[in-house]
């Protein structure tokens, strides 16, 4: 076996020359207009994705959630989903063009900024993958609450540095990393170190769509599906609000409509009853809102066991 320090080095050398690629990648998407860019990536992803192995996995999921479409539709919904994610590529490069636009964003019921500014306590904002999720917490940012967020670390170190940088104007409140299989234990100190942040007055984001294998069973259209209890952990334990967030796309461009609803927090004698129910209202709320725009919800991730 090479010696260990030889292994790091060239590991390391080859993150520095995928951290080189991705910023020459990042570089050329930066010299074409924001929309035209995005566009170009959505046809490329439209293209392509259907040959990775993921789409199958996009294809089965639909045909469990929507058993009642045929799979023309499925095949439809699918291909425009890696579109948007196409588009979403591209605006994870150029976010700082989008923050600089607000006639970019709309938020549907602002109204709620208004009525918690300077009283809204700890809170805990959680959203999915659908349009353009990174978006979603500038309204949050925008009411002066500095949220912070837990984000699934890269791999690359260069790479996972740069994207923390990308995200500091919407994350002003700091940003958790988590591996992409953690531990229980360091799924435990992950929510110790996030339990005391909110515990302590601060607002986090992130998002909770995906499989968790030490999550909690609830339906999620119609099939048992494992998901993420720690924003109705930290929320009955701390007693912190949660706000439920989705980011849609208006048409074909980098356009957004921000929507955030307050869920209620149900807070009986049964701790665990109250989590599980708390879980199971956040992905009814997902559910309800990948039903109305499903061409935008990034349907190859692993829902379901």
């Amino acid at each position: 076996m090479a010696p260990r320090s030889k292994i790091s080095s060239a590991r390391d050398l080859r993150y520095r020359f995928e951290y080189l690629g991705l910023r020459f990648l990042i570089g050329i998407v930066r010299l074409f207009p924001l929309d035209l860019a995005c566009a170009i990536s959505a046809k490329m992803w439209r293209w392509i994705a259907p040959y990775n192995r993921r789409h199958k996995r996009a294809l089965a999921n639909l045909e469990r959630a929507f058993p009642e479409k045929t799979p023309a539709e499925h095949e439809r919904i699918a291909r425009a989903a890696w579109e948007n994610l196409g588009r979403v590529m591209v605006e994870t490069m150029t976010i700082d063009r989008i923050l600089d636009q607000p006639d970019r964003l709309h938020v549907t019921n602002s109204h709620w900024m208004g009525r918690y500014k300077g009283k809204m306590g700890p809170a805990l904002i959680v959203t999915m993958h659908m349009g353009n999720w990174e978006i979603g917490m500038w309204p949050v940012m925008l009411a002066g609450f500095r949220p912070a967020g837990v984000y699934r670390q890269v791999k690359n170190p260069y790479v996972d540095r740069y994207l923390r940088s990308q995200r500091e104007r919407l994350y002003p409140g700091g940003l958790f990393g988590r591996g992409r299989a953690p531990t229980n234990d360091e799924t435990q100190k992950t929510a110790r170190l996030i339990m005391d942040y909110v515990r302590q007055g601060g607002r986090l984001g992130f998002i909770s769509d995906l499989y968790d294998a030490n999550g909690i069973e609830v339906p999620f259209f119609g099939y048992p599906a494992k998901s993420m209890p720690i924003a109705a952990m930290i929320a009955r334990r701390v007693g912190a609000r949660i706000w439920i967030g989705r980011c849609i796309r208006i048409g074909n461009r980098t356009c957004f409509d921000i929507n955030v609803n307050e869920l209620r927090i149900p807070r009986t004698s049964n701790q665990a009853e109250d989590i599980r129910a708390i879980t199971a209202a956040i992905q009814r709320q997902f559910e309800t809102w990948i039903r109305e725009t499903p061409e935008q919800f990034m349907w190859s991730n692993r829902r379901w066991s």
